[in-house]
């Protein structure tokens, strides 16, 4: 099959599986192996997590880019452009690339219907091994064992954290949820866990891989401090040289996240190489719209939250940074998530609540999540429906010293995005 433009090969890849989510990577290990993909493949960084995994992956891959490496970073979804998910060296694959990749993972799969994130993780590494990168960074999209990306081992492994969601695919506690993003780890090779208590599965897994565990809290940490900050594994200390601002921007998840990303470093033995210019580089980039802050009157934040632990970190950022203003949530939510516990989360930091209609058939109608919001005491709810209405109501509830927060999934954020004119999106996503 061969397409003039990407948007007909995106367009077509919706349609090559009959499922949208089909976990198993029998598919995408013969196609893999038809490409060679796995043959002298990168040093290759696996990142996994409930929430964070993004912004770990965005910073290992920015740290490197800082010590002069080529590197290639795999992420998903994408906010505006599909070319986010496929990054060299900084710099978002253009249409044409994306091209010859799918045209090239077209020809060698003969048959096999591929599904969409499938087929996109296949080209990525297949650009990624054209590109000569010497690293690459990959950010799984669902789970971790049947993902994708595990096809490759993972040279150093890290999970950002376990939490409830995607229940239907992964499982209904927290154990059976690390399991399988336990699944990442290789034998013998270490991994980066996030979190202070990390689920006994993860732990018990790593046990019987034989896999060295580096735990946040236990082995390593981040002290954001007046001394410029200071990343600490074990007995020593490492001065990261931050000012005073980039060190008030290290806080909750955020410095959870940088200091799991100078981990990974560190287990690929790169931590001495790192200068003070090089920390600053990389741990000061970040995916777009992760508690992504506009100023202006009202001022805009923009978040992904989208499951409980991302809203109760939601919720403590926006208890931590009070505005004199009424605070304004545009929302747009999933079906199939569990929504009473991530509202419950932001009662309380929410004055006023705009629920939107997004596409896609998961998107919960406004019109329901609506009467689910009324239901919660003190709430306000306003009727606005399209993201274009709720920019505007947004803005005239908020007033002189409000926020307007938007939020829900990766897909409010995009509707919102895509509503405001061309200067106010770059504005907004740098």
């Amino acid at each position: 099959m061969r397409f003039d433009t990407l948007q007909q090969w995106l367009d077509w890849q919706e349609t090559l599986h009959p499922r949208k989510i089909d976990l198993s990577l029998d598919r995408v290990r013969v196609v893999a192996d038809a490409l060679a993909l796995r043959e002298r493949a990168p040093v290759t960084v696996v990142v996994g997590g409930t929430n964070g995994k993004g912004t770990v992956a965005t910073m290992v891959a920015a740290l490197l880019k800082a010590l002069g490496l080529r590197v290639g970073l795999y992420t998903s979804p994408h906010l505006l452009r599909y070319n986010e998910r496929v990054v060299v060296d900084g710099v978002p694959a253009s249409d044409s690339d994306l091209c010859r990749a799918f045209a090239a993972v077209d020809m060698a799969r003969g048959t096999c219907p591929l599904t969409y994130f499938e087929f996109g993780t296949l080209a990525a590494g297949w650009l990624f091994r054209e590109r000569g990168v010497d690293f690459q960074v990959l950010e799984v999209g669902l789970g971790g064992r049947l993902d994708a990306v595990n096809l490759w081992d993972a040279d150093v492994a890290a999970i950002t954290c376990v939490d409830l969601d995607h229940q239907a695919w992964l499982g209904d506690d927290r154990e059976q949820i690390g399991l399988e993003k336990a699944g990442i780890m290789r034998a013998g090779r270490p991994v980066a866990l996030g979190e202070e208590t990390p689920p006994a599965s993860v732990l018990e897994a790593a046990l019987g891989l034989g896999v060295p565990v580096f735990r946040l809290g236990q082995d390593y940490r981040l002290v954001p401090d007046g001394a410029g900050g200071r990343w600490c594994w074990a007995d020593t200390t490492m001065h990261l040289g931050l000012h005073p601002g980039e060190c008030e921007r290290l806080e909750g998840a955020r410095g959870r996240n940088a200091a799991t990303a100078l981990a990974v470093l560190h287990l690929l033995g790169l931590q001495r190489q790192l200068t003070a210019d090089a920390v600053r580089a990389g741990l000061g980039t970040s995916p777009p719209a992760r508690l992504q802050r506009l100023p202006g009157n009202p001022e805009w934040l923009l978040d992904v939250a989208h499951n409980p632990q991302s809203a109760r970190e939601l919720s403590g950022w926006l208890a931590g940074h009070p505005v004199s203003g009424p605070v304004v949530a545009i929302v747009a939510v999933m079906a199939d998530k569990e929504r009473g516990p991530i509202f419950e989360a932001l009662q309380g930091q929410v004055n006023v609540w705009i629920p939107i209609d997004i596409p896609g058939a998961r998107a919960l109608p406004a019109s329901a999540l609506s009467r689910e919001l009324e239901g919660l005491p003190g709430s306000r709810v306003v009727a606005a429906g399209d993201p274009a209405g709720a920019i505007a109501a947004a803005s005239a509830a908020a007033g002189p010293g409000g926020r307007v927060v938007v939020f829900g999934s990766f897909m409010t954020v995009q509707a919102v995005l895509e509503s405001l004119d061309p200067a106010g999106a770059q504005a907004l996503t740098g």
